[in-house]
């Protein structure tokens, strides 16, 4: 039953089920040409847009790529935050729906989220950070001859950093945004492995193995670290079994999915025909202008999503057509998907709506504006090097005006 998946429910979209006892599944072998090559995105639910924006450009030091909306509850902020150029495999998204409440941590679920820093000696230097800006954190530790250090949001959100020092992958480090007061050496540089939490783990392996073409690369204790493409934090899950915890429920302060990627919508084809294949609660082609992508329920409380490195094909139609804002088709298919519609020196500064789902409805567009919440982003390009780091207070207490300083 879908009710004992995750809550896509919460996004309006659409799933295929098939009876299983009315078809054998038949298993294939997957194409290599196909393989997925690491983390494109993660996205989680906040309870505010702007203390997560606050929180992702004042401390963490990421830029935030695309202020727009969920495309599938237009009520809901969408936040992208990246590296420089917007990279896959640097995102981390945020919903806000209205009204939903705090989440709980426990097993199914996606528990704890990644990021990637250059070197070990880069812990040292975030221990200190969060000490000083009073973000809850622990101690630098290790776990599969890697060092990581826990920590919190303002919600309960569950992240960690960890070291590319002895990192061995394919996937390149992004680029440290430019107006960060993050020391470039110690910057945040891309995502790192997910952590599902389950009680049982036994489907699960055998979907990451059979289904997505992850091995199986090593145990500590109660974590398995699964890879694949060529591996590395970039390219990683860890599971982790735990038969006492209780059962997560949905919210704020819990991640909603994460994305793996494919290069283009050709390759995300052939995904949607094996998971369909394998009979796996799916939503078949979706199209999100950024990126194309296919939603896959994977265990209950565990939603992968499977995205496209270009943009979406109504994205490219865009730049053939003269109105996107890069000079090229050749161009738009090396460059992130975000700066199709706005570039990369506008982008996050006010709100963008998908072209595809508002094409010239400007009514619409400005009923869509005004029922979001306030949001102040006039700072997105204000250089942060000079400036007093903030602090978990100081975010808790910010206060905007009446207007909504996102429109």
């Amino acid at each position: 039953m879908l009710e004992n998946y995750v809550r896509h429910d919460i996004m309006k979209i659409r799933f295929t089920t098939v009876n299983n006892s009315s078809r054998k599944i038949i298993m294939t072998k997957l194409n290599s040409e196909f393989a997925l090559g690491g983390i494109h995105h993660v996205t989680a639910i906040t309870s505010s847009a702007q203390k997560t924006y606050d929180f992702f450009t004042n401390i963490l030091g990421l830029r935030l790529a695309k202020l727009t909306v969920n495309q599938d509850d237009y009520d809901t902020y969408h936040l992208y935050f990246t590296d420089e150029e917007g990279n896959p495999g640097t995102d981390m998204t945020f919903f806000d729906f209205p009204g939903i409440g705090a989440g709980s941590h426990g097993i199914n679920s996606i528990d704890r989220i990644s990021f990637r820093v250059a070197q070990d000696i880069s812990l040292e230097y975030w221990h200190q950070r969060f000490e000083a800006a009073a973000v809850p954190h622990g101690l630098v530790a290790e776990r599969f001859g890697k060092k990581y250090l826990e920590f919190e949001d303002f919600d309960g959100q569950r992240y960690q950093l960890i070291s590319d020092e002895k990192n061995q992958g394919v996937l390149a480090p992004g680029k440290p945004w430019q107006l960060s007061n993050v020391e470039v050496e110690h910057a945040i540089v891309g995502l790192g492995p997910v952590f599902i939490k389950l009680a049982e783990v036994n489907i699960i392996h055998q979907l990451l193995a059979e289904v997505f073409g992850f091995r199986k690369s090593a145990t500590e204790n109660n974590f398995t670290l699964f890879e694949v493409a060529k591996g590395g934090n970039g390219a990683s899950i860890i599971i982790d079994q735990d038969k006492e915890a209780q059962r997560a429920y949905q919210g704020y302060g819990t991640v909603h999915h994460v994305a793996f990627r494919t290069a283009n919508p050709d390759t995300l084809r052939y995904w949607i025909e094996r998971v369909k294949s394998y009979m796996m609660p799916h939503s078949g082609f979706v199209e999100r202008f950024y990126f194309s992508s296919e939603y896959v329920n994977v265990a209950p409380g565990v939603l992968f999503e499977i995205a496209t490195d270009t943009p979406r094909i109504a994205a490219l139609d865009m730049v053939r057509s003269g109105q996107a804002k890069v000079d090229s088709y050749e161009e738009a298919l090396v460059t992130s998907g975000f700066w199709i519609d706005e570039t990369s020196d506008e982008a996050g500064l006010s709100l963008s709506l998908p072209p595809h789902l508002f094409p010239g409805a400007e009514a619409e567009k400005a009923r869509t504006a005004a029922a979001l919440r306030r949001l102040d982003t006039s700072d997105a390009f204000r250089d942060r090097k000079l400036e007093p780091l903030w602090t978990m207070e100081k975010i808790k207490e910010r206060r905007i005006g009446r207007k909504n300083e996102s429109i």
